[in-house]
C-alpha cells in the first residue's frame, strides 16, 4: 500500500539529506520505500517491511516536512506510543498580520515560550510556516496542544506557563518523582 505525502519544496533537501543519506536511513529504519518528486514535493511512501513500523513512515515524512530535523522525526519509530500532531495556525488567524502575531506568541521572546512547552511537557515542538508541530507521548502531545491552543486563543503567557507547570507537577507526582520549582 502506498501513501502520498506532500511536503514544502524547501524541506525536500532535508528529507533526502547529503547524498541521499537521510532518505536511505528513513527507508531502512521505517521499513518503507520513498519516491520523492522534487518538482512538486510529493512523496510516495510504500511499506517494504514490518507493517507496524511502515505505518509510521508517512508521519516521519510529514514531521520533516513540518520543520522537524530527521532525528526528531525518526524518534516516532523509537516507541509505538510516540505520535506526531500539528495545529494549523493559519486557521486561527484572521489575516497575515494576525498569523505573524500568533506565531510570535507561540515562539515567545527569544524562543522562550516554545522552549518552555518542550521542557515542561517532554515533547519536541517546531513552529514552521503556518503550523505548530509536536512529537511525543500522547499525554505530552495533548498538553503541548492545549498550551498552544490557549496561546492562539489569546490567553496570557503567564496563565499558559502556570497550566504547563501544573501539568508537569502532576506528571512528576504520577511517576513518583519530586518536583523542584523551575527557575529558568
Amino acid at each position: 500500500m502506498t501513501q502520498h505525502v506532500k511536503i514544502p519544496q524547501d524541506r525536500i533537501g532535508v528529507l533526502i539529506g547529503s547524498g541521499g543519506e537521510t532518505l536511505r536511513r528513513i527507508e531502512r529504519t521505517a521499513e518503507v520505500s520513498l519516491d520523492v518528486d522534487s518538482e512538486n514535493g510529493s512523496v510516495a511512501v510504500e511499506k517494504a517491511g514490518d507493517p507496524i513500523r511502515a505505518l509510521k513512515g508517512p508521519d516521519v515524512v510529514r514531521a520533516i516536512g513540518r520543520g522537524f530535523d530527521p532525528d526528531a522525526a525518526l524518534s516516532l519509530l523509537d516507541d509505538d506510543m510516540r505520535m506526531f500532531d500539528t495545529i494549523d495556525i493559519e486557521r486561527a488567524a484572521r489575516n497575515d498580520n494576525d498569523l505573524r502575531r500568533k506565531k510570535g506568541r507561540l515562539i515567545g521572546e527569544n524562543g522562550r515560550t516554545r522552549q518552555l512547552i518542550e521542557e515542561l511537557t517532554g515533547a519536541s515542538v517546531v513552529i514552521y510556516g503556518s503550523t505548530f508541530g509536536v512529537i511525543g507521548q500522547p499525554q505530552e502531545v495533548d498538553i503541548a496542544r492545549s498550551a498552544a491552543e490557549m496561546i492562539l486563543d489569546g490567553a496570557p503567557h503567564g496563565s499558559v506557563y502556570s497550566f504547563l507547570e501544573r501539568k508537569h507537577v502532576e506528571e512528576l507526582k504520577h511517576q513518583g518523582m519530586e518536583y523542584h520549582e523551575y527557575s529558568g
